[in-house]
């Protein structure tokens, strides 16, 4: 019976830079296979195939060929960003195929992923992998510090949250390698082996590091809460004092009414209207019974 590849080890590559596309296709054959100069050499030789190939079209079409001769790289982008091709051609070295998996040729990968072997994932300048390694399912993605186990029915439901949040996937088939030289200290520039159980810890570690931060940040968001509270109560009581105070002082016991209350308050002279003086009714008790203003005034005339 063939033992477990690597030993039973998982290799594993953390962020470094902006070389995704590195870590995705080395944890993809599990092995520090590739560097980003490699993957550079091969986005170079793709495009000059590609501006071969249209120069000769072009030739034939009687289109210019400075038209479609061009500096700019289609296959790396100027922030270190490869195109899928450049995946696609370093994993064929080692007879590997890479299928869409919303082409016909993936139509059972769809319903049932375990089937395969190793899925590559691509959404805004971002590459990884998620592999199965000596029968089990592990998240390889680069921005981990290790890898994540995924049970069976967990893969599914993440590949599909994948596909609804517009990642392109594609399978990944073929021979995969088995082994790889391994150095003592198990690592590489910026690639290491760990076992399922240093994986798993690392992990576990990981994720109480970042429930004790949000657990913190969540008291100190309280407290903060909690503060402003007491200092609303305490600006409320020191202004009902004030306004205590106010009601209690003699000149505004010897006034009375509110007005003069908020008179004083203001530090304002403040005299009560005079209701004693000549009052004009709008209404003149003459216009009683249907006669207007005007015919009461000429009655008296008359």
């Amino acid at each position: 019976m063939e033992g477990p590849s690597n030993g039973g080890l998982l290799y594993h590559e953390m962020q470094e830079s902006k070389l995704c596309a590195v870590h995705c296709v080395n944890t993809v054959l599990q092995g520090p296979f590739f560097s980003e100069l490699d993957l550079a050499a091969l986005a170079s030789d793709l495009d000059q195939t590609e501006r071969q190939m249209m120069l000769e079209g072009a030739g034939r079409g009687g289109a210019s060929s400075g038209d479609f001769y061009s500096e700019v790289s289609h296959n790396v982008s100027m922030n270190g960003d490869f195109s899928i091709q450049v995946l696609q051609k370093a994993l064929e070295i080692w007879d590997l195929q890479v299928v869409p998996l919303d082409s016909p040729a993936a139509e059972q990968s769809k319903f049932e992923p375990e089937v395969e072997n190793a899925f590559i994932c691509h959404l805004h300048d971002h590459w990884f992998c998620i592999r199965k390694v000596n029968g089990e399912w592990y998240n390889f993605n680069s921005l981990l510090p290790a890898p994540e186990h995924l049970s069976q029915f967990y893969l599914s439901a993440y590949i599909d949250t994948l596909k609804d949040s517009g990642w392109s996937i594609f399978s990944v088939r073929g021979s995969f390698p088995t082994d790889c030289p391994i150095p003592h200290d198990f690592s590489t520039g910026f690639g290491q082996w760990l076992t399922p159980e240093d994986a798993q810890q690392i992990a576990k570690s990981c994720n109480q590091m970042k429930f004790s931060t949000q657990e913190a940040y969540s008291s100190k968001i309280d407290a903060m809460a909690e503060q402003e509270e007491e200092d609303l109560n305490a600006a409320v009581q020191a202004s009902l004092m004030d306004y205590t105070n106010i009601q209690n002082r003699p000149d505004v016991i010897e006034g009375g009414g509110r007005n003069t209350v908020e008179s004083a308050t203001l530090g304002l002279e403040f005299d009560p209207p005079n209701y004693n003086g000549s009052f004009v009714d709008p209404c003149p008790h003459g216009a009683e019974g249907g006669e207007s203003s005007s015919d009461v005034r000429d009655d008296k005339v008359r």
